[in-house]
């Protein structure tokens, strides 16, 4: 039996540990036992990038955000879809993950990090929003396993009225926000429906075609 390796912690500002993990090849990450996130089983994560970014594949200058650099599947994804000139930002809270994401010996986000339209940036994906107000044509915010914040409890701000309001008001004209969610959460619906928002629901498998269902929620300002 392969043994479990431990790369390395990560402590989130709440106190959350998030651990790096290799096994028989794979990267997954962790709390408290929970897995996150793994290279196996991503396809949900590549499905966040395709529901915002290809709409954007014909439009010059696209720029877009990314809460949550993850093990880098969604930006990996997205700068596929993009077009040449598009400007992909990065915001990750955690120096740790930026660590394990550029370290040439995993092969994880390193080489999608080099691309120049890539902006990574070390802070909270809210100040981001705050920062630039109209000024996005796709939001992909994945944080965390949804409204009900594992890593941090800061998280679960960007899924209360506020947070919603904060990337409707990051978004420009025709653009689109959606949040990646471990399940669905009809609180969470709701609110966005309140919102007045233009609401798709997509429940992608964790596998092209097999493993449980993720939800992911897409929200355009009519």
């Amino acid at each position: 039996m392969k043994p479990t390796e431990k790369l390395g912690e990560a402590v989130a500002p709440d106190g959350t540990v998030l651990t790096l993990l290799r096994h028989d090849g794979a990267y997954s990450i962790r709390v408290s036992g929970v897995e996150l996130m793994s290279t196996r089983r991503h396809h949900s994560e590549d499905r966040l990038a395709e529901l915002v970014c290809a709409p954007l594949a014909g439009v010059a200058g696209a720029r877009v955000l990314i809460g949550g650099l993850g093990l880098g599947f969604t930006l990996r994804e997205a700068l596929r879809l993009l077009p040449a000139d598009a400007h992909v930002v990065v915001a990750e809270l955690l120096d740790e993950v930026i660590a394990w994401n550029r370290n040439p010996e995993w092969p994880l986000a390193a080489d999608a990090l080099a691309d120049p339209r890539v902006e990574l940036r070390h802070a909270d994906v809210a100040e981001l929003l705050r920062e630039g107000r109209g000024s996005y044509d796709g939001i992909m915010l994945d944080v965390d396993n949804g409204a009900e914040a594992m890593t941090s409890a800061g998280n679960a701000s960007l899924y209360g009225r506020g947070g919603v309001r904060l990337a409707a008001d990051a978004l420009r004209r025709g653009g689109r926000v959606a949040w990646w969610s471990a399940g669905d959460d009809r609180t969470f619906e709701a609110l966005l429906r309140r919102a007045k928002l233009v609401l798709e629901i997509d429940r992608p498998r964790v596998h092209a075609g097999s493993g449980a269902r993720h939800t992911i929620y897409v929200a355009m300002v009519p």
